[in-house]
């Protein structure tokens, strides 16, 4: 293999059952702590816990939020518009799921 040839993939790993502080979560991302919290703001991931020293978030919010920095990075979505595109990614994953279910069960 030459060098033309090779591709380095590097990433971080997140547990699912291990939930992340603010600061982890910014670090993770790659974005500062205020716009993690905008996003939070926004609806787009709800951390759990009374005030925002004690929040914690889930390993899907890291996906959901860096999905919302790509749209404002490479398109120039707002959050709002972020929002939308998920949900309604998520909805088309879910119906795929479904017709996938329905198409096993009738053959």
């Amino acid at each position: 293999m030459t060098d033309k040839n090779l591709l380095l993939f590097t990433g971080e790993v997140v547990e699912e059952s291990e939930p992340l502080t603010l600061s982890q979560m910014s670090h993770i991302c790659g974005a500062s702590v205020e716009r993690i919290v905008e996003i939070v703001e926004e609806g787009i991931v709800e951390p759990y816990g009374e005030n925002i020293e004690s929040w914690r978030f889930q390993g899907l919010c890291v996906q959901r939020v860096r999905f919302v920095l790509r749209m404002e990075r490479d398109l120039g979505v707002n959050a709002a518009g972020s929002a939308l595109a998920l949900e309604l990614l998520e909805e088309l994953e879910l119906l795929r799921g479904r017709l996938q279910r329905l198409d096993h069960e009738s053959n």
